[in-house]
């Protein structure tokens, strides 16, 4: 093997932490950066183990075609015998919020009900709980997502802002619930297959709460984000959640194991009648490092603490001659 880890990312600022923590640790590893590249179906794999950091919200930077290329190469790779972590079964899965509704379905955890569609006149009659949320299939940092109060309203949205059907053309509408503003959602971070984090987001109103400090700086400065939004009245804001329960916790670790999900970021909400809703899986997992202090360490320290582990198993798995 040329190398030992490959890292497939897009985002051009994401996975800077990630990448000094690698070299501080003299991990030897590549970038591969998913925007402008190429791959021999020939000549995969080339490292022992790769690590996808893929987003799906690529396309609102300009970035659409790095998704399905990303997901061909982890195919490839996967066939040729090659460890992916977070691969193309988890990015699939990252890829489609009809399919995350399906499988906290068929796991019997409580979730939105929501109709998947590509034409609004057949949303007419099948769908009557209004306010509702309109969703891209293909979601990521909450882009392109509206409240919308009627199915006139929502004619009228698509009518007047086509491009909300990208990048697929398949969109979702999805019951709302409204949350206490000062609890705001849960955020559970997992490495592993086990909890790293739990953080409480307020989010005052806005619909992106990506955790990189990027998107949403601690400082409460402007965001350095491409993804479209309506100015919040405040920041959103993250807490450490310490106390997270346990029945949470293990419904997440439930979702990791079915989703095949290796590096996750779970998302809840807490309805009115006291359930806990789960309505977001987050493959792609921004850490934020403010809180993991909280906490006692570096998150990035502890992903490439998990990363070498990996790397170990997969010497131990190839032949010598890798």
């Amino acid at each position: 093997m040329r190398t030992d880890l490959a890292v497939l990312f897009e985002h051009p600022e994401w996975q800077q932490p990630l990448f000094a923590a690698l070299e501080k640790r003299g991990v030897r590893f590549a970038r591969f950066d998913l925007k402008k590249a190429t791959f021999d179906v020939d000549q995969v794999p080339a490292a022992k183990l790769y690590f996808n950091q893929a987003s799906p919200s690529a396309y609102v930077r300009g970035h659409a075609r790095a998704v399905p290329f990303a997901y061909s190469l982890m195919r490839s790779l996967e066939i040729a015998g090659a460890r992916v972590l977070n691969g193309s079964r988890a990015f699939a899965l990252e890829l489609s919020k009809s399919a995350q509704g399906s499988l906290l379905k068929h796991l019997d955890i409580a979730h939105p009900r929501a109709v998947a569609f590509n034409d609004v006149d057949a949303v007419r009659g099948r769908w009557t709980e209004w306010p509702a949320l309109l969703k891209p299939e293909q979601g990521g940092s909450g882009a392109r997502m509206y409240l919308v109060n009627s199915i006139d309203e929502l004619e009228r949205t698509l009518s007047t802002s086509p491009d909300l059907w990208q990048p697929d053309n398949l969109l979702l509408l999805q019951e709302y619930f409204p949350v206490d503003p000062a609890r705001g959602i849960v955020r559970m971070e997992f490495l592993g297959g086990e909890l790293l984090y739990a953080m409480r987001v307020v989010s005052h109103g806005a619909f992106n709460l990506c955790p990189s400090e990027l998107c949403n700086p601690a400082d409460g400065s402007d965001a350095v984000c491409e993804v479209p939004t309506a100015k919040p009245t405040k920041p959103v804001e993250f807490f450490a959640y310490p106390e997270v329960p346990t029945e949470a916790v293990e419904a997440g670790k439930r979702i990791l194991e079915a989703g095949g999900l290796d590096v996750a970021g779970i998302e809840y909400l807490e309805a009115a009648d006291g359930r806990r809703v789960f309505y977001d899986i987050n493959a792609n997992s921004n850490l934020r490092p403010a809180i993991a202090r909280e906490f006692g360490f570096d998150p990035f320290e502890r992903v490439v603490d998990y990363l070498v582990k990996e790397i170990d198993k997969e010497s131990a798995r190839l032949p010598a001659s890798s």
